[in-house]
């Protein structure tokens, strides 16, 4: 393992594909700034990359609220650290139909999964325009490329993150920072007991479920070689091939099929 002496700043970091990327870029030597809610779930982790016998910075922040996004950098910056990559992790859906969800809940989400990704992706960019370099990546989903019955804003929030990523990846396209997004499916973490979706069809075949290993390897070395986006697994690549021949209502009924509970027709 070679020393890069840079700084990778992660949210999400403490489980599931964050957790993954944060143990791939210690085991290649980066230093670490990892995020999450849980102080405690974020010392534990920290203690295991140090093994890596890199750097680590571990920083509680509740990033449904967009003033701690701010104070995230803002503690970042007292400290003298400029992160050279930027791995927007953090999200969740709300599962159920639209007309029977909680929009508090939704609201959340969408502060969550859009406006912290946001704030912290520009004040990213503030810091590493100047200095001609730079990598993001961005949690995106499979979800972000057909409109989600039962899962509507959750798919909603992330076509937001594709289309954006792929407009400010061609405004960056001479300044030295990359911006790839990164398209998951469905993988086997904690992110449907957080949307109280354990009851889809999506889990019905629990072997269907991509690793978090294999996704984050996937988004790590799509960003170190600069690509756009990068499609998760071979089940994933032909569920967005189909869905780019079909039209928007096709591919949202099949979509509302393969999420609806167990037991509707």
């Amino acid at each position: 393992m070679e020393r890069k002496n840079q700084y990778v700043l992660i949210t999400g970091a403490t489980s599931g594909i964050g957790y993954e990327l944060a143990k791939l870029f210690a085991k290649n030597g980066y230093d670490l700034v990892i995020v999450a809610r849980n102080h405690e779930e974020l010392e534990v982790k920290a203690e295991e990359f140090k093994k890596f016998g890199v750097n680590v910075i571990s920083i509680s922040k509740n990033l449904f609220l967009e003033e701690e996004a701010y104070s995230l950098y803002a503690d970042l910056k007292l400290n003298g650290i400029s992160p050279s990559i930027l791995i927007n992790d953090a999200g969740q859906g709300a599962y159920g139909q639209f007309h029977d969800t909680d929009i508090h809940r939704e609201i959340d989400i969408i502060k969550l999964n859009i406006i912290s990704v946001l704030i912290l992706t520009k004040l990213f960019l503030k810091d590493r325009v100047p200095q001609g370099s730079g990598k993001i990546l961005n949690l995106a989903s499979v979800a972000s490329k057909a409109p989600g019955p039962w899962h509507s804003v959750y798919h909603g929030t992330k076509s937001f993150i594709l289309s954006w990523s792929e407009a400010i990846r061609e405004e960056l396209k001479d300044s030295g920072i990359t911006v790839t997004a990164l398209l998951p499916g469905p993988t086997d973490t904690d992110f449907f007991n957080k949307a109280d979706m354990t009851d889809s069809k999506v889990l019905a075949n629990k072997d269907n479920l991509a690793s978090p290993e294999e996704v984050a390897f996937d988004g790590y070395n799509g960003l170190m070689n600069g690509n756009d986006k990068v499609v998760s697994g071979l089940q994933n690549k032909v569920t967005v091939a189909m869905t780019n021949l079909s039209s928007d209502s096709m591919a949202a009924q099949r979509m509302g099929e393969m999420q609806e509970p167990i037991g509707e027709k």
